[in-house]
């Protein structure tokens, strides 16, 4: 007797409606990179900021401020104990912003991906493709900013390698999230409350103060935020302080990431093919 077959494992792509994922996001990300060859002073314009604060507080500010503790507890200069959290930073608003602004614009507007559901790209398709434009954005200026660290003398450990793949998840993670919003957005006015979150995560989420100057109720709130997460992962590596800590901040994202694209591709589909 002939053994019994197998039935082939489920496949994930199988689970999705019929017509939402053709395998093709990659297109999307082709198509953003040809037009924003048109704009690359505005694409490489996000790199600057982060530099500028990094010179700014860094070296002016933090000849008044002199040394932080660490995460390990250790002193380190004031720049050093910015600079990952100015990493993070970049990360996070490459990514947001080319997941929001740039998208409510193509969803309304261009009509854009209208015409390209007509196509054999589905909304899955659609909604990869930018997010992994925004995340290559956001990756893209994590690498020019982590090259000016080292050129500053700011990275004490070797396990500052990894800090470039964790500033692409924690830009895969907001990218995701940001497109996940912008599919619920009705305006322009829409967009303070992207502003009005992000700017207080940039403020106060340990980026240029240690979590102790806070009172313990607002530590609580800070250490919910996802960019505090991004800052103290960045910082553990570009210090050296590696432990087990940092995976919880990993797991944070990749959650992060899960209900952001479940989201985004749900909202493109119901906006889409309604």
């Amino acid at each position: 007797m002939s053994a019994p077959t197998v039935p082939p494992a489920p496949q994930v792509w199988r689970l999705l409606p019929a017509g939402s994922y053709a395998g093709r996001a990659r297109m999307m990300m082709v198509r953003s990179a040809a037009a924003s060859r048109r704009t690359w002073l505005a694409f490489v314009s996000g790199f600057f900021e982060p530099l500028f604060y990094l010179l700014a507080m860094g070296t002016g500010l933090g000849s008044l401020v002199g040394d932080l503790p660490g995460p390990d507890g250790q002193p380190i200069s004031y720049a050093a104990f910015i600079a990952p959290g100015l990493l993070a930073a970049s990360a996070m608003n490459g990514a947001v912003f080319d997941s929001t602004y740039n998208v409510f614009f193509k969803l309304h507007y261009a009509r854009l991906y209208d015409s390209m559901l007509a196509t054999p790209l589905g909304p899955v398709d659609v909604a990869l493709g930018e997010i992994g434009w925004a995340l290559l954005r956001g990756g893209l200026y994590a690498t020019a900013f982590l090259s000016v660290m080292a050129g500053f003398g700011l990275i004490a450990s070797p396990w500052a390698l990894l800090a470039l793949p964790a500033a692409l998840l924690v830009a895969f993670a907001f990218a995701a999230v940001g497109m996940a919003a912008t599919s619920f957005m009705r305006s322009w006015q829409d967009f303070d409350l992207v502003t009005l979150a992000v700017l207080p995560m940039f403020l106060f989420s340990t980026t240029f103060y240690p979590l102790s100057v806070y009172p313990r109720w607002l530590q609580i709130v800070v250490e919910c935020l996802p960019l505090y997460h991004a800052v103290e992962l960045m910082r553990g590596l570009t210090t050296g302080v590696v432990g087990p800590g940092l995976l919880a901040h990993l797991a944070y994202f990749v959650v992060m990431i899960g209900i952001g694209v479940v989201i985004a591709s749900r909202r493109l589909e119901k906006l889409l093919l309604r």
